[in-house]
């Protein structure tokens, strides 16, 4: 199945999506800690409420996750442009629950950077409480996935050996528009990603060139953090970001970005100057 946060006539709302039909689920304002792979294998569904998808507006699938923990690094393409040694060890920072956007909202290009980057990636959506998962069980906790766009400040990124700073800026970072259940998008390792920038492909790779695989990085993380339901994981971006380019392809008032990845969603946001 496909689900989704939004909003109908101004009320929010969690709802399976079926084509063009949007059916809300009973008691539920939004897709996160309170809807676990037991709520959305049997989902309550409200069927005489149901209305034309085309009529929400779709918020990030989940608004407030409690952690949302991104990989870097994580496809050798990527690794050669930045020019950086491969790791053992996944490299592992975090955003908060502000700096998401939804799927197809205006992003405000930030006044204080003058180096906004795109990276498509894809999301990996918990289900299950989860600690100290072997990398086996890792897929009974994954409640879906979505796809995402970890818009990075490089200016701010690179100000500092830590990210934090230019990865979690408010607002910046679309993630949705559904959480397709595991169930139905069959294996992860085998989808195909792509981003454009004003309809020019500019990343274009497969998940199963991923260095860390969805299974791997769950048990990795789940050592160190108990994961819940509502958790994000991005999985990291391919090769092709716009600062390693030569000349770079930085991102500004009026650029479209558009990323989607096979059997999983389409993410489309418009770029605009702060007013």
């Amino acid at each position: 199945m496909r689900f989704a946060s939004v909003f109908a006539d101004g009320a929010p709302m969690a709802v399976a999506v079926d084509g063009s039909a949007a059916t809300p689920l009973r008691g539920l304002t939004e897709l996160g800690p309170r809807t676990p792979l037991e709520i959305l294998r049997d989902p309550p569904l409200d069927h005489g409420a149901s209305f034309p998808v085309n009529e929400a507006e779709f918020r990030p699938v989940i608004p407030r996750p409690g952690k949302i923990v991104c990989v870097g690094l994580n496809y050798r393409a990527h690794i050669e442009e930045t020019k950086r040694e491969e790791s053992e060890y996944p490299v592992l920072f975090t955003k908060f629950a502000t700096s998401l956007t939804g799927p197809f909202a205006a992003i405000r290009c930030p006044p204080e950077s003058a180096a906004i980057d795109y990276e498509g990636e894809l999301a990996v959506i918990i289900g299950e409480s989860a600690r100290h998962l072997a990398r086996e069980q890792a897929a009974d906790a994954i409640a879906g996935y979505a796809v995402a766009n970890d818009v990075t400040m490089r200016d701010y990124q690179y100000r500092t050996h830590q990210w934090l700073q230019g990865k979690a800026w408010d607002r910046c970072t679309p993630l949705g528009p559904e959480l397709v259940t595991a169930d139905e998008l069959g294996d992860p390792g085998r989808l195909r990603l792509r981003t454009f920038v004003n309809g020019q492909p500019v990343q274009e790779a497969s998940t199963e060139l991923l260095i860390f695989d969805v299974a791997t990085l769950v048990s990795v993380i789940s050592e160190f953090a108990t994961l819940e339901p509502g958790d994000v994981i991005l999985t990291g971006t391919p090769g092709g970001v716009g600062f390693r380019r030569e000349p770079q392809l930085l991102l500004g008032d009026g650029d479209v970005v558009v990323v989607e990845i096979d059997g999983v969603g389409r993410l489309e946001n418009r770029f605009v100057a702060q007013e």
